[in-house]
């Protein structure tokens, strides 16, 4: 079984996942001028109203967003580099660290870019107009000896609160230090001092902030000269209170009014509307808030004075520990395996659901496909019928036409015979019937001419013979012996 810490590790690459699968998850934009106030953001404040007295024309209002929901809001300064503040609600501490994934402000730079969304830093290099112009890079912390501050920790914020700090519109320059001991002095004064003396928990509302200095970071980044919180429990018996750290000074960190802030930080400033209950402040909550600035300022333990009171009471909880951990171990173990049989369960489901959706839009893509098919050739028929019959008639139309031509060619051509010819044509039968004797007489007499020529001519041949012969009989036979 994984670790608290695997599990934590696991879950925050998960997250890093989900960013760079869903870039839209994690969403920052620059709010418009013609929006009142932080837009959406402005749940981060008291009455939903922002700090007046920052008008400065280099002040960018940003709100930014993560998971498709608002997480804080903040005022930047194009001109310094860094953020004036971040307001957000406290509801509680991390559980764990989050793997740092730093974005930026694509529309800071290039008011005219369309994209209105955080975004990684090296997937806008060379694509984005004026890069850095108006807004500090990771470059610019490169070998500077500063760090990344967040002005929203997120140590204070939880889950995709926590994931959403992470961004170089919420970062100003300190040395890790300082870093360090500012987060955990804010830490310990927001849950140990303000968190514990405001009735409502959603009701306390934080600005973080830092002043600017002429120190700059490779010539562009300002550092702050000064830290700074103001808190506001917006209830009933409501409570404000600032805190001041010198950044000279690493130990400092000093209490006062938020009236006393605001003259410090801004003339005319005005951080929370009518004054978060500064005016009917309860003494006693206020003094046990200071009392636990102060204890923490000393570095003691808030609530105790007595060391040995803790010592015992720490020894309590250890023996406690032991025996609860088998325990809480069982416990952790069940739920682990009620959590994967459900994931299992949900994951079987998903396959069931799928491959039913699945068959559905196939069934229902091949009957489409079928009617789709089916009405097309409905349609083609329908449309060929008209043609069909159009052509029917066309043809039975050119068929009469060709008859009226060629009657009208015939007509022509008898028309164009001779007259005589006509005559002569017509008369043909009633000669040839009157000739028919006349014929006849002359092929009787033929006929008998042929036999007579063919008898003289028979005669002929044996006249000839016969004289030949008689010739040839005169010639050899002597004479003599006709005369014995």
């Amino acid at each position: 079984m994984d670790g608290p810490g695997q599990r934590s590790v696991k879950m925050s690459a998960l997250c890093l996942l989900c960013l760079s699968l869903f870039p839209s998850f994690s969403l920052g934009r620059v709010v418009g001028k013609n929006e009142a106030g932080f837009a959406e953001c402005n749940v981060f404040f008291p009455g939903r109203v922002p700090p007046e007295g920052f008008t400065e024309p280099f002040h960018v209002k940003i709100c930014q967003r993560y998971n498709g929901e608002p997480r804080f809001a903040t005022l930047y300064s194009t001109k310094d580099k860094i953020p004036l503040y971040s307001a957000f609600k406290y509801t509680g501490a991390a559980r764990s660290g989050a793997d740092e994934s730093w974005l930026l402000e694509p529309q800071i730079d290039d008011p005219e870019n369309d994209q209105h969304e955080m975004v990684v830093e090296a997937d806008v290099v060379g694509s984005l107009a004026n890069l850095g112009a108006n807004q500090a890079l990771t470059s610019d912390y490169v070998g500077s000896g500063y760090e990344r501050g967040l002005l929203n920790p997120s140590s204070l914020n939880e889950e995709d609160f926590q994931m959403a700090t992470y961004t170089l519109t919420n970062a100003v320059p300190l040395r890790p230090s300082l870093s360090k001991t500012w987060h955990n002095d804010i830490g310990r004064v927001v849950e140990q001092a303000l968190f514990p003396h405001c009735s409502k928990k959603d009701q306390l509302y934080l600005l973080a902030g830092a002043i600017p200095s002429s120190v700059r970071v490779k010539g562009k980044v300002s550092v702050p000269e000064t830290l700074w919180l103001a808190a506001c429990c917006d209830a009933p018996e409501g409570w404000s209170l600032g805190l001041v750290k010198k950044v000279n000074d690493e130990s400092s960190l000093a209490d006062l009014t938020v009236g006393e802030l605001e003259k410090q930080l801004l003339a005319g400033l005005d951080l929370f509307k009518g004054k978060c209950g500064e005016d009917k402040e309860s003494n006693e909550k206020m003094e046990a808030i200071l009392q636990a600035v102060s204890q923490i300022r000393s570095g003691e333990q808030v609530g105790t004075n007595d060391k040995e009171e803790a010592k015992d009471s720490g020894l309590v909880r250890k023996v406690v520990g032991i025996i609860a951990t088998p325990f809480i171990k069982l416990l952790e173990l069940l739920i682990y395996l009620l959590v994967e049989l459900v994931k299992y369960l949900f994951y079987f489901l998903w396959l069931v659901i799928k491959r039913v959706v699945s068959t559905l839009l196939d069934g229902v893509y091949s009957l489409w496909n079928g009617m789709v098919s089916y009405l097309k050739a409905i349609s083609m028929v329908l449309i060929s019928i008209p043609y069909d019959v159009g052509r029917v008639i066309s043809n039975i139309f050119l068929g009469f036409l060709g008859i009226i031509q060629d009657v009208a060619v015939i007509t022509y051509r008898i028309l164009r015979i001779p007259m005589g010819f006509v005559l002569h044509l017509a008369s043909f039968p009633y000669y040839s019937i009157c000739a028919i004797p006349s014929v006849v007489t002359d092929m009787a007499a033929g006929i008998g001419g042929t036999f007579s020529l063919a008898i003289d001519a028979t005669a002929s041949i044996l006249h000839g013979f016969y004289y030949v012969a008689s010739h040839i009989v005169k010639r050899f036979i002597p004479k003599g012996s006709s005369g014995d």
